[in-house]
């Protein structure tokens, strides 16, 4: 079984960057697709994007595609979610998920999720 710890919310302008992070203990990462998550007050949880094992295929929600880009460090059992031109409908508490299998943007089939991290974006 594998925990999962996301970092580096925080609050930002529109039009401005973060980069968020991923962590795993308990089990490699590598063992697991990766995925990205997120939800605003009053919605449900929604796709942002996820990663293959080896990080050779991405898989992004048209809302943040260009804008958005997830990559994997399997050597520090990291995966990080850069986002940048960041708008205020991004605001949202943000999840990073993981699953056995191939790359999903189905909630359901993830099968590990983290406490998740708050992201602000102000207009």
């Amino acid at each position: 079984q594998v925990q999962l710890v996301e970092s580096g919310g925080g609050s930002v302008q529109a039009g401005g960057s973060l980069r968020l992070s991923c962590a795993a203990s308990g089990r490699t990462l590598s063992s697991y697709v990766t995925g990205w998550f997120r939800q605003a007050p009053g919605k449900e949880r929604e796709f942002v994007c996820a990663i293959s094992r080896s990080g050779g295929s991405t898989y992004y929600a048209d809302s943040v595609k260009g804008r958005f880009t997830i990559s994997r460090d399997n050597a520090k059992n990291l995966v990080y979610l850069q986002m940048n031109s960041l708008k205020p409908k991004d605001t949202a508490v943000y999840y990073c998920a993981a699953r056995y299998g191939i790359n999903s943007d189905a909630r359901n089939e993830y099968d590990y999720w983290g406490q998740g991290t708050q992201v602000t974006v102000s207009s």
